[in-house]
C-alpha cells in the first residue's frame, strides 16, 4: 500500500468527513488532505472525482479506496494497533464498537433537524419529540460509557477511541444549538472541544466561506 490520501468535504458543514479525519488523525500516521469544497456549484463532480459513492469522507491507500467513515476507522485500527483506536478490553471494545455503530445507523431526527455547523454557537430551533428523543439516548450512552469505563481519562473510555470520534459532530451540534444535557454529558462535551484535534479542525471550518442554507437552520 502507498502513502495515504484522505478526501474530506467542508470542515464546517460535512460532519462524516469530521469522523473520518478524527480516526486519521488518532494513527499518527502522515496523510495527504485533500478538501472538495462544498460551496461550489461543482461540489458534486470534484466528489465523484474521487469518490464512486458520492460522499465524503474517502481513504486512499494505494490502489485502495474505502468510502464509509467507520469502515475507514475499522480499516486504520486493523493496520495501526500500536495506536488503539479501539479500547484494549474485550468488553469495553464491544460496548465502543455497539455506540460507534448505533451512531453510525440512527439518530435521524438529530441529523435532519442540527445539522453541524461546527464555527456557529446560536440559540436552537424548536426541537421536536423525536430530536429530544435521540439526544436522550445519546446522552444515556455517553453516561453508560462513561460510568463503566471511563475513568482513565475524560473520553467515553477513557482515552480517545473510534467512540469519540463517532461522536464529536454530536458534540458540535449540540454546542451550536444550544441543546441542554446533564453534566456527565457536559463534562464529555467540554473534554472533546477541547481537544487539540477538535481545535484544528475549528481552524480550518472558520476559514470556509459561508453557505446561507445551511446558516440559516
Amino acid at each position: 500500500m502507498g502513502a495515504y490520501t484522505l478526501i474530506i468535504g467542508s470542515k464546517n458543514y460535512s460532519s462524516w468527513s469530521l469522523r473520518g479525519w478524527l480516526a486519521m488523525r488518532q494513527t499518527g500516521a502522515a496523510f495527504e488532505e485533500v478538501l472538495v469544497p462544498f460551496h461550489t456549484a461543482e461540489r458534486s463532480a470534484l466528489i465523484r472525482r474521487h469518490s464512486p459513492s458520492g460522499l465524503v469522507p474517502v481513504l486512499r491507500d494505494g490502489d485502495l479506496l474505502i468510502n464509509d467513515s467507520l469502515a475507514i476507522a475499522e480499516y486504520l485500527a486493523e493496520r495501526h494497533p500500536e495506536a488503539r483506536l479501539w479500547p484494549e478490553d474485550p468488553s469495553a471494545r464491544a460496548m465502543a464498537r455497539a455506540a460507534a455503530a448505533e451512531m453510525h445507523s440512527g439518530f435521524g431526527a438529530l441529523r435532519a433537524a442540527l445539522p453541524m455547523n461546527f464555527r456557529l454557537v446560536r440559540s436552537g430551533p424548536e426541537r421536536s419529540a423525536a430530536v429530544d428523543a435521540d439526544v436522550a439516548r445519546i446522552t444515556e450512552i455517553w453516561g453508560a460509557c462513561r460510568a463503566a469505563h471511563g475513568a482513565e481519562g475524560p473520553f467515553l473510555f477513557g482515552p480517545f477511541t473510534i467512540a469519540d470520534a463517532m461522536y464529536a459532530p454530536v458534540v458540535s451540534r449540540l454546542r451550536t444549538y444550544s441543546v441542554p444535557v446533564d453534566a456527565v454529558s457536559q463534562a464529555y462535551m467540554d473534554a472533546v472541544w477541547a481537544h487539540p484535534w477538535l481545535r484544528v479542525w475549528g481552524q480550518g471550518a472558520a476559514g470556509e466561506p459561508p453557505i446561507e442554507k445551511y446558516d440559516a437552520i
